[in-house]
């Protein structure tokens, strides 16, 4: 019979080894029927003192442990508990890893338990969950949690999760168990005879009944899901009452959303995007924070795609906003119509699983290593539950997005006829698509559309692109060049693997087809040697260079601009090395076209499988070749004085960690061409598109100045703006160009002050990672953790969306950002009281893009700071401005360390740009009394 021991221990730290102790221990004793058998719980003196923070965490004090036994006098009751038990805990090698120090303390053997680790097991049985830290998922799960970081308590909720977890595999299909024996050896857990268990159960108890609903493809079992699309016929009601009954009803948005209230303007914009569809029209609205714009310009786009049977693109820069219209907003309007509106969120094919791919890498698994046998593990459950085949549902473990790369759909082309159509997700998606009245998707695949050959979404004529202002940059990316060494180096190793000879002795193959084998794996050899010499010249270069000029992008890494119209030495001698790495590519390329050509003489593919597959995976390395050729063949020669250039050099980073970036330096006319003179409506809308109240800037910037008339119109938010925010500005900051220290010293003290009387609750934004870095390890000097916690992007670990809900989860907490953090993070109510902002966000100086387009507006003789620096910076402005308030409750200041904003003659124009507020400009400390009064 098995017992299952469930333990949980709280202790002076993270480390056993460094000397951190155990100050409690909780087991619970759980048999097969997941029914509690026995509790153990005691606090242990630990020996050494507690540290505040883990004081904070626990409740535990020095004084609670003052009678409490040493582990000396619980080992043997604890030993005798754990006994021929499966030892569970969440994150096995901490609570393992911490009692076996301890029983080896006291002289006992280490146990060595069967285990299971219930992280790794909710990772497997729950690859959608949000997290995966045992208080976020009991509260997703909505399991009790009485006392988290307390250790019986958080035993039992390990207990209940495990009980939970069990009965989820339980409920597997029997092939998908079969499958997840493949890779079992490889995973921490001991899950294998509880596997075979339940595989025997569902053999000779006839438990089928019990499974999930399933189909099979490729000997893979996936969810069961209505596929078939039908478009119902609808009575629509014409526009005019559409919209009456959507805002003005009892039966509209009213009735289906909570605390819905009518919003200045959003029935104005839902007109004037109705508009510009109808009379095949250009539109740029831009619409004030808490408009409620995404409602208003679905309203208009389901009405007329229904009413005209034509499609619409909806284009956004955000997953989170993508999600938001697709999980929230259209199924609210859904309730207002009389059919279904087919809407779908459409991505590139890197994002869909390939089920041939996955089934033949399933049969590959005795070479995986952890985090791959994990990443299949996941992968053959999800596919238990998803109904799109899209990874972006899952949070992959680290290594699992390599994996990932062999088994999207990207690995299949339109040579090889694999996975296309109805036995692919990528096949479903285009086909829902193809049917949509809605199709959402991001700036990313609408710009890889414009450029690409084939198409990349479903033809259509009306575009609504919602977070405008970020097109111009998105579409120089991808109208441009972008390669980095580390990826170019990850791919060649990938090539080594479609080299292996295990891969086509079952093939009946020639032996002129291994001695290419042999060849192409010496080419790679050769290649990565190439690239390494090439990428050290390079980087040795540009770090030379950057000890005169300083020029940094915003994440910290050193640029060097190599487009211009003369060849010097350097152009030429990275011309050569560069043309020596293509030379190796070339040979690859030949040398994999020879042994594809020799595949395509064996059996069809209803023979082997595999023949097709590993013809597919070498199309899809020759076309990445060709790609690498087209993009590198020219990089240094003599540049185009339509492009720019340049190198990018992580300064601390390793001696050939080299990123190569080329841009036009107009994207206006290409945008002009591809979007705006070929489809008939292209809304633009963003919360920011205007500076000084005129949208010529960004008119200008996306090329809509050579269209024909485009309505322009502007929505103010409906926040009361002058009773909810206060503006405050320091009049006695050190000059920062002259005193650089004693500025970010200013800066550090102004943080702490300000967080005193906010209790934290601030948010930071710096136009500079290196001030960003530098403020943060000053704070950390005088902060003391138990009064603020300070997170800093890209100095404390996580994403942008960690950092967030870190900052969310301590109530005193400061958070540093740069660059993505000046918008799209949204942090309503009392989670954020201040803002504060480091300097105007102009772009550094000697940005390559920036330089270069400074310098052609020089020669045209036009002002390159008014014409553009000072919109663009207004523009960025006003995204960090509006992360403060966002909803009609909301309360707080916004605390700007730039005197230029009330000195220089251009402050007016970032003042005239935001919300009327009032003002305060006095010194330092005056400015905090006045926020600690008002707050």
């Amino acid at each position: 019979m098995t017992t299952f021991a469930i333990v949980d221990l709280e202790t002076t730290g993270n480390s056993a080894s460094k000397g951190d102790r155990i100050i409690e221990i909780g087991i619970v004793l759980m048999d097969e029927k997941r029914e509690i058998i026995r509790e153990f719980s005691s606090l242990i003196y630990p020996e050494r003192d507690i540290p505040p923070f883990i004081t904070s965490l626990t409740g535990i004090e020095e004084d609670d442990l003052l009678d409490a036994p040493l582990f000396t006098e619980v080992a043997d009751e604890i030993n005798s508990i754990l006994k021929g038990t499966y030892f569970v805990a969440h994150n096995i090698e901490f609570d393992l890893g911490f009692l076996n120090e301890e029983f080896k303390r006291c002289g006992y053997t280490p146990i060595h338990n069967p285990v299971i680790d219930t992280v790794e097991l909710s990772r497997i049985m729950l690859p959608m969950a949000p997290s995966f830290k045992l208080g976020q998922l009991s509260e997703w799960l909505e399991m009790g949690h009485d006392q988290p970081h307390r250790a019986l308590s958080d035993a039992k909720v390990t207990g209940e999760l495990l009980g939970f977890l069990l009965k989820r595999l339980e409920r597997l299909p029997e092939r998908t168990l079969d499958h997840m024996l493949k890779v079992e050896s490889k995973l921490k857990s001991e899950l294998r005879p509880l596997i075979q268990q339940v595989i025997q159960k569902k053999r000779y108890k006839n438990l089928m009944g019990f499974e999930l609903e399933y189909d099979l493809f490729h000997g893979i079992p996936i969810r069961k899901v209505n596929r078939s699309l039908k478009k119902e016929e609808n009575y629509l009601p014409p526009f005019k009452d559409w919209v009456e009954k959507a805002f003005q009803q009892p039966g509209g948005l009213r009735k289906h959303l909570p605390n819905y209230e009518p919003r200045l303007g959003q029935k104005e914009m839902s007109e004037a995007v109705q508009q510009a569809l109808n009379h095949s029209n250009h539109a740029m609205i831009e619409a004030g924070a808490g408009t409620g714009k995404s409602i208003a310009y679905l309203l208009a786009a389901v009405h007329h795609s229904m009413k005209t049977n034509n499609r619409i693109v909806i284009t956004t820069h955000t997953t989170s906003l993508q999600k938001q219209l697709i999980e929230e907003e259209i199924p609210t309007i859904e309730k207002m119509s009389k059919r279904k509106i087919q809407a779908v969120l459409y991505k590139g094919r890197s994002h869909y699983i390939s089920l041939v791919h996955f089934s033949y890498e399933l049969d590959q698994s005795y070479q995986d290593n952890y985090d791959i046998a994990l990443t299949k593990a996941m992968i053959l459950v999800w596919l238990m539950e998803t109904s799109t085949g899209d990874i972006d549902e899952v949070q992959l473990p680290s290594n699992g997005r390599q994996f990932w790369h062999k088994v999207s759909s990207e690995q299949s082309t339109k040579k090889v006829e694999l996975d296309i159509g109805e036995n692919s997700f990528f096949g479903w998606a285009q086909e829902k698509a193809e049917q949509a009245d809605i199709i959402i998707t991001n700036h990313a695949l609408l710009c890889m559309d414009l450029i690409s050959t084939e198409d990349r979404l479903p033809n259509y004529e009306y575009a609504i692109v919602d977070e405008a202002h970020h097109l111009e940059s998105i579409a120089s990316r991808y109208f441009g060049i972008r390669l980095n060494y580390k990826e170019l180096q990850r791919q060649l190793t990938q090539f080594s693997e479609l080299f292996k000879k295990r891969a086509y002795r079952k093939l009946n193959v020639s032996d002129a087809l291994f001695r290419e084998l042999d060849r192409c794996q010496f080419i790679v050899d050769e290649a990565k040697e190439e690239l390494n010499h090439f990428s050290r010249f390079i980087f040795q270069k540009v770090k030379n260079q950057s000890k005169k000029e300083k020029a940094k992008s915003d994440v910290g890494r050193i640029q060097y601009l190599t487009s211009g119209g003369k060849e010097d030495s350097f152009r030429v001698t990275a011309h050569e090395m560069c043309h020596r790495f293509l030379a190796s590519i070339r040979k690859l390329m030949l040398g994999m076209e020879k042994i594809r050509d020799h595949l395509y003489t064996m059996e069809p593919l209803a023979e082997n499988p595999s023949v097709a597959i590993l013809r597919s995976r070498l199309d899809t390395k020759i076309d990445f070749c060709n790609h690498v050729r087209e993009q590198l063949m020219d990089y240094f020669s003599v540049s185009d004085e339509d492009d720019v250039k340049w190198i990018e050099i992580e300064g601390e980073g390793a001696t050939n960690a080299v990123y190569l970036f080329g841009e036009p330096l107009n994207v206006a006319d290409l945008l002009h061409e591809r979007l705006f003179s070929k489809k008939r409506s292209v809304t633009l809308t963003s919360a920011t598109m205007t500076t000084n109240g005129s949208f010529d800037y960004l008119r200008k910037t996306l090329g809509l100045d050579q269209s024909n008339p485009v309505t322009e119109i502007s929505f103010p938010s409906p926040y009361d703006y002058e009773s909810q925010v206060k503006l405050m500005v320091p009049n006695d900051f050190p000059n920062i160009k002259s005193h650089p220290e004693e500025f970010i010293e200013a800066i550090s003290e102004a943080i702490y002050s300000t967080a005193l009387v906010t209790k934290g609750r601030m948010l930071v934004l710096f136009t500079s990672y290196e001030m960003l870095k530098k403020t943060y390890h000053l704070l950390r000097e005088f902060i003391d953790p138990e009064e603020f916690m300070v997170f800093a992007q890209g100095v404390s670990s996580g994403s942008r969306d960690r950092l967030k809900k870190n900052f969310q989860a301590f109530e005193q907490s400061i958070l540093l950002g740069t660059s993505s953090f000046w918008e799209g993070v949204d942090i309503p109510g009392d989670d954020l009281s201040c803002l504060m902002i480091v300097r105007l966000p102009f772009q550094p100086p000697g940005q390559p893009v920036q330089t270069r387009r400074d310098e052609r507006l020089k020669e045209e003789g036009r002002n390159p700071f008014m014409e553009r620096s000072l919109p663009h910076a207004i523009i960025r402005f006003k995204q960090g401005f509006g992360r403060l308030i966002r909803s009609s409750t909301d309360r707080g200041v916004v605390f700007i360390c730039d005197q230029r904003l009330m000195e220089a003659k251009y402050g007016k124009y970032f003042l005239s740009s935001i919300p009327d507020v009032p003002i305060t400009y006095s010194q330092t400390r005056e400015l905090i009394n006045q926020i600690d009064k008002w707050l």
